[in-house]
């Protein structure tokens, strides 16, 4: 379901109370002062929330921290090809200042392609952070190159084992992350209800303000899992819509309402500044990354860019006697509208160019990291029959919804590529034009998805979705219908449907060769404790020329 339908405490801290430091805060968003854990965050000395690295290159990598000083403050970075640091290869100095929440970021080059890294920030008074680990890509032939895919980490719902699970593994070389890093909502009222215990987060509403959003990423940031992982690899992140606002799109968002909290164009603004701040990433809204031989990765952004106001079924059908008419009038008609947008016309143009010319290449596979699920997704026309009768109205009523769009053909989540199918369609047949090898990465909808591709009844390619790490899916909507037989019903209403689960949290994790690419689904047994005991996983392998899912 998307989220529509609808903790990490800060840990204690030696703090150091600085007036000019107050001062400065109650300058970032009105009412700063009286945000809970305000002090805290804006008051720690020092190395606050440890490092991370993104966005690598054969030769470069962007790295990151954050350090709290009496004001500006000069940091000097070092890297080592080994964690003593013995001989120092490259670096730089850079600023950490108040203006940017005291995060700094530089990019570090003349680095060896397909090596790790050792690096570390030093303070002028000596104090060092914490050592991260980091790799620039490969270049020229290229055998094999592992990923991590990450999504919708919602901290109130529970603990980031999946990130934890990550981050022992060897056998990574780069995380993903395509979007809903944090979540914009109050930690207890609407989603969740009531933060997990020892889940909670600042501040303790919705997040509006430029010291709203800050100190929510402080927040986050804390979380010693999500630490571990951004120390062990360099993460390409994307954002999706809870780093700015639920169901956002260019204009606004379905969780801002303009006439009491302002200007969507300055929410927008405060939440796409803090996100550049906090992360690992350059100022570039969208662009690719090379695995020598073996694969282009693409980064899009289906977000804000470009796309347009999503579809609503209710709307469309207010007022109208016949509902089956209008749904077919509403199929034929604005669902299919050619000028619907995801990326628009700009991306749309850079995304086929660069895909063709990585096939022209001799890439093998073009891997298309991005926010949404592609794949089509109908529900089961029996889907309100097995509704349980104790069943949210809400729930129920979107439910029986869902179902009879079904039987007219349209999808369930208008969130997603399945709101754009024109759109959607235009890549597909550039991918196919390109005869491209290609596989999507998304996230977005919190349940696992292993989806066949196809255009005109030809495969085209496969779609990997993530679960969520934290954030409910179909099982806290339909708490009595056994996920099996949800997953089951799934699969036979959508013939494309390889896999599916639609209970579980984890992560996935793609293991790309010059023959294959094999994806597992890693689920966790729990979120409601710290642990990654019990993992299981599920597998798709696709072998390179066949655009589509080994039959299993």
């Amino acid at each position: 379901f998307p989220d529509s339908l609808r903790h990490r405490t800060l840990p204690a801290m030696p703090l150091t109370l600085d007036r000019r430091l107050l001062i400065q805060g109650s300058l970032l968003g009105l009412g700063a002062l009286a945000l809970p854990g305000l002090a805290q965050a804006m008051t720690a000395q020092g190395f606050t929330h440890g490092v991370a690295s993104g966005e690598p290159s054969g030769n470069s990598v962007l790295l990151w921290t954050r350090y709290v000083g009496s004001g500006e403050t000069n940091l000097r970075c070092e890297v080592a090809a080994d964690e003593a640091f013995s001989k120092v290869v490259s670096g730089g100095e850079v600023i950490a200042s108040p203006e940017h929440d005291n995060c700094a970021k530089l990019v570090v080059t003349g680095l060896a392609p397909n090596r790790w890294y050792h690096y570390r920030f030093i303070a002028p008074d000596g104090s060092i952070s914490d050592v991260g680990r980091t790799r620039t890509l490969p270049t020229g032939h290229v055998a094999r190159f592992g990923i991590g895919l990450f999504s919708c980490s919602n901290m109130p719902f529970g603990f980031f084992n999946a990130y934890a699970h990550a981050a022992k593994r060897d056998d990574l070389d780069l995380v993903i992350h395509v979007g809903d890093y944090l979540y914009e909502y109050a930690p207890n009222g609407s989603y969740p209800a009531k933060a997990m215990a020892g889940r909670e987060v600042q501040p303790d509403h919705e997040i509006l303000t430029l010291a709203d959003y800050r100190l929510r990423y402080a927040s986050y940031r804390l979380d010693p899992d999500l630490q571990a992982l951004h120390r062990r690899f360099p993460m390409l992140a994307q954002w999706d819509d809870h780093e700015l606002a639920n169901d956002a799109w260019m204009n606004g968002a379905e969780n801002h309402q303009s006439e009491t909290e302002g200007p969507w164009s300055a929410r927008r603004a405060i939440a796409e500044r803090v996100y550049r701040e906090w992360m690992p990433v350059s100022d570039t809204p969208y662009n690719s990354f090379q695995i020598g031989s073996l694969a282009t990765i693409f980064r899009p952004e289906t977000r804000i860019t470009g796309r347009v106001e999503q579809l609503d079924f209710a709307r469309a059908l207010a007022g109208k006697d016949d509902i089956a008419r209008a749904m077919i009038e509403f199929r034929d008609g604005a669902w299919q509208d050619p000028a619907r947008t995801v990326m628009g016309a700009a991306q749309e143009q850079w995304l086929n160019r660069e895909i063709a010319q990585s096939v022209k290449s001799g890439t093998r596979w073009q891997v298309l990291a991005q926010q949404i699920v592609m794949g089509s997704l109908k529900s089961p026309t029996e889907m309100a029959d097995i509704t349980p009768n104790g069943a949210d109205p809400k729930v129920r009523q979107a439910l029986t919804g869902i179902a009879a769009a079904s039987k007219v053909g349209l999808p369930f989540n208008m969130d997603s590529w399945d709101g754009y199918p024109a759109a959607r369609e235009r890549l597909l047949r550039a991918a196919r034009e390109a005869e491209a090898n290609l596989v999507v990465l998304s996230g977005d909808s919190h349940n696992a998805w292993g989806q066949n591709l196809s255009l005109d009844g030809a495969p085209v390619g496969v779609e990997y979705a993530g679960h969520s790490v934290t954030s409910p899916g179909f099982e806290s909507y339909l708490p009595s219908v056994a996920p099996q037989n949800l997953a089951r019903a799934l699969q036979g209403a959508n013939p494309g449907l390889s896999l599916c689960d639609a209970s579980r949290r984890g992560y996935v994790s793609l293991d790309l060769t010059q023959d294959s690419v094999r994806g597992a689904w890693h689920f966790m047994s729990t979120i409601a404790a710290r642990t990654t005991t019990g993992t299981t996983q599920e597998e798709r392998v696709v072998n390179w020329g066949t655009h589509a899912f080994a039959a299993v």
